[in-house]
């Protein structure tokens, strides 16, 4: 007769653990060129997050020690009466980054997926804007949209119409602004796109081709379901990225005119370093960090939900 003994929990707490020590033994030293960047990262990436949060509830003082005053940053920003005006400029900003930036990069890429001859020039052509300082941007862009000798307004004056005001015009800066974005970033999403673009099968387009598929269908039926996921991940990034923006409207209207491109990042730097409330402008970071965060979350929600309807 066998005799067996019960098993107790320690058994599997024993077997689990030396399963882990196993498996970290494997790759102790994988793990040991880690640390560094991991606490690089750290320092740099999630010590100034833990750090902005914790002056969000203090009244910073940059010569003597700072004082704890709880929730009275926050409850200043809702008497804040900027803040109506940031969230409506993040809004105009996104959408017409959305209007005007969002199905370039994919027109680009398909009308390069799609030549026979000539790809790798255009592939130059459209990253090299991709390659120039935001700074050298805005200076070149400067004499683009000046209103008295522009080039933009020049080519008006040659159809008949008359040159406008771009930067200074309440209703043209912000997609003035956002042309400028669109053609310095665009060229990296193309690059993006025509990568996922080229793990398509080949013989799909010729099977298509050979069924008597026009390009058009062939763009419709093969092309965008491949770039779906591509896009979705893209459209959740570039929103994030126009409403955090700050260099282009900076540097080109300062927030104006008024404050008709005043965003809430550039809001932040003024009240950090033009008036040197530090515990303010952090709050006002930290509640930023939550809408998007929010925003990311509940749109992945939607795009999962999505995702399961179309496979059912």
């Amino acid at each position: 007769m066998k005799i067996t003994y019960p098993l107790h929990a320690t058994h599997f707490v024993d077997r689990s653990f030396s399963g882990l020590a196993y498996r970290l033994s494997r790759h102790i030293t994988g793990y040991l060129f880690l640390i560094p960047a991991i606490i690089v990262f750290g320092l740099v990436a999630w010590y100034p997050i833990v750090r902005a949060f914790q002056m969000s509830f203090q009244e910073v003082s940059l010569l003597g020690e700072s004082k704890n005053v709880g929730f009275e940053n926050y409850e200043l920003i809702e008497k804040d009466p900027a803040r109506k005006v940031l969230f409506e400029n993040s809004l105009e900003f996104a959408s017409w980054s959305i209007l005007l930036g969002y199905a370039v990069p994919v027109v680009v890429a398909i009308l390069v997926r799609e030549m026979r001859f000539g790809k790798g020039f255009f592939r130059i052509v459209y990253f090299l804007p991709s390659v120039v300082p935001v700074s050298i941007a805005v200076i070149v862009w400067r004499f683009i949209y000046d209103p008295d000798a522009g080039v933009l307004n020049e080519l008006l004056k040659l159809f008949g119409i008359k040159g406008q005001l771009w930067l200074y015009d309440v209703k043209l800066a912000k997609p003035s602004i956002v042309a400028v974005m669109t053609w310095g970033t665009f060229g990296t999403t193309t690059l993006i796109y025509l990568s996922s673009l080229l793990d398509i099968p080949t013989e799909l387009y010729e099977a298509a081709e050979l069924d008597g598929a026009s390009p058009l269908m062939r763009i419709r039926h093969i092309t965008l379901p491949h770039l779906a996921p591509v896009m979705s991940l893209l459209f959740v990034i570039q929103i994030l990225a126009v409403v955090q923006v700050f260099t282009e409207p900076y540097l080109f209207t300062k927030g104006g005119p008024g404050r008709e491109t005043l965003t809430p990042v550039m809001h932040i730097y003024n009240r950090a370093f033009g008036r040197a409330d530090m515990g303010y402008a952090a709050a006002w970071s930290v509640v930023l960090v939550i809408i998007l965060m929010v925003f990311s979350s509940f749109y992945q929600l939607f795009n999962h939900r999505v995702a399961a309807r179309q496979q059912n």
